[in-house]
C-alpha cells in the first residue's frame, strides 16, 4: 500500500496531525489563536470607550481615559455609592429596631415570670379540701389528621392553605434565608483598569504632538500614524513605548527619555527640574486577555479528546 501522508488510514498510531483534524471538527480540545491588530487597543485610545481620546488624561499608573468617560465612570460609582449608603442606613434600623424589640420581649418575659413566681402556690385555709379534676384527654390524633380525615386530602395546599403557603423555590422562603446584613459599602473608587484607587485630582492632562506630514485633507483619526515626539520628534505607535511628562503632559519615547532627560533630570521643553514620579510610563494597548508585546495568543478552553 502506497503511503498517502496525512490523509493515511492504514498506520497503528493516531498520529499528531490527525489528533489536531479531529480536534478541529469535532470541537474538542483548545483553541489557541494570535491576537491581531485589530483586537489590540491603540496607545492613544480610552480603556473604557477603545476610541481615540479627544481630552485625554492618565492616570499614576499610567492607563490613558477619555475625560468624559473617565468623569462619568466617577459619578456613576458615587451614585451607587450613595445609593447602597442609604441601603445599609435601612437595613441598620431594621436591625436596631429588631434588636430593641427582642431586648423588650426578654424583659417582658423576665417581669412575667417574676410576677408568676410571686403567686400563692398553696389554697386558703378555709378551701383546704382538694378537689381533683379530671384530666384532659389527650387527642389521639394531630390536627393534620383531624383536618385530613374532615376534607379527605392530606395536602398542606388545601383548605385555602394556597395563599399562605407562597412557592417553596422564592429566595425568600428557603431554610436558610434570613434579614440581610448590614454591610457598610466602601466610598473608595476604584480605577476600572488596575484596580487602583482613582481621585479626579490625580488625573493628569496629557498632549500629544500631532505629527508633521505635510497632509491636510486627511483628518487626524484617520492617520494611522497620528502623532509623534515633540523632542525627537519619532512617530509614536503601539511599538514604541512611551511616556508622559507630568509638569506639561507631553508625550515622549523612552528612548527619549532615558538619552536625553534623565542625564539632568531637566524638561527639554520648559527647562524646568524634574522628579522621578514627573515621568510615567504610558500603558500601551491591551485587551482584557492579553498585554501587547508580551502575549498576543489567545485560548479557548474546550473538552479534551483523550484516546
Amino acid at each position: 500500500m502506497t503511503r498517502h501522508a496525512r490523509n493515511c488510514t492504514a498506520g497503528a498510531v493516531y498520529t499528531y496531525n490527525e489528533k489536531k483534524r479531529d480536534a478541529a471538527e469535532s470541537g474538542y480540545g483548545t483553541n489557541a489563536q494570535r491576537l491581531g491588530k485589530d483586537s489590540v487597543k491603540s496607545f492613544d485610545c480610552c480603556s473604557l470607550t477603545l476610541q481615540p481620546c479627544r481630552n485625554p488624561v492618565i492616570t499614576k499608573q499610567g492607563y490613558l481615559f477619555d475625560k468624559e468617560a473617565i468623569l462619568q465612570y466617577i459619578v456613576t460609582k458615587k451614585n451607587e455609592y450613595s445609593r447602597k449608603l442609604k441601603e445599609f442606613e435601612r437595613l441598620r434600623r431594621v436591625e436596631e429596631e429588631e434588636i430593641t424589640q427582642e431586648a423588650n420581649c426578654k424583659q417582658q418575659a423576665r417581669m412575667e415570670r417574676f410576677v408568676n413566681s410571686e403567686k400563692p402556690t398553696t389554697t386558703p385555709a378555709h378551701k383546704s379540701s382538694l378537689v381533683e379534676q379530671p384530666l384532659p384527654s389527650t387527642p389521639s390524633t394531630s390536627a393534620a389528621a383531624i383536618a385530613a380525615s374532615e376534607t379527605g386530602s392530606i395536602s398542606n395546599m388545601a383548605n385555602g392553605n394556597q395563599s399562605k403557603l407562597p412557592a417553596f423555590w422564592l429566595p425568600s422562603e428557603c431554610p436558610n434565608a434570613g434579614a440581610a446584613k448590614a454591610k457598610k459599602p466602601d466610598p473608595t473608587i476604584y480605577c476600572p483598569v488596575s484596580s487602583q484607587p482613582l481621585k479626579v485630582k490625580d488625573l493628569i492632562d496629557v498632549k500629544f504632538t500631532p505629527i508633521k506630514d505635510g497632509d491636510a485633507k486627511k483628518s487626524l483619526i484617520a492617520k494611522e500614524v497620528r502623532y509623534m515626539c515633540p523632542i525627537t520628534h519619532d512617530a509614536l505607535s503601539n511599538a514604541v513605548p512611551c511616556a508622559v511628562l507630568r509638569p506639561t503632559g507631553d508625550v515622549v519615547t523612552l528612548e527619549c527619555v532615558d538619552k536625553l532627560i534623565r542625564k539632568d533630570m531637566i524638561h527639554p521643553l520648559t527647562d524646568r527640574k524634574l522628579k522621578e514620579k514627573d515621568i510615567i510610563p504610558l500603558q500601551r494597548g491591551g485587551t482584557g486577555y492579553s498585554t501587547t508585546n508580551d502575549k498576543l495568543s489567545a485560548k479557548e478552553q474546550r473538552p479534551m479528546l483523550q484516546v
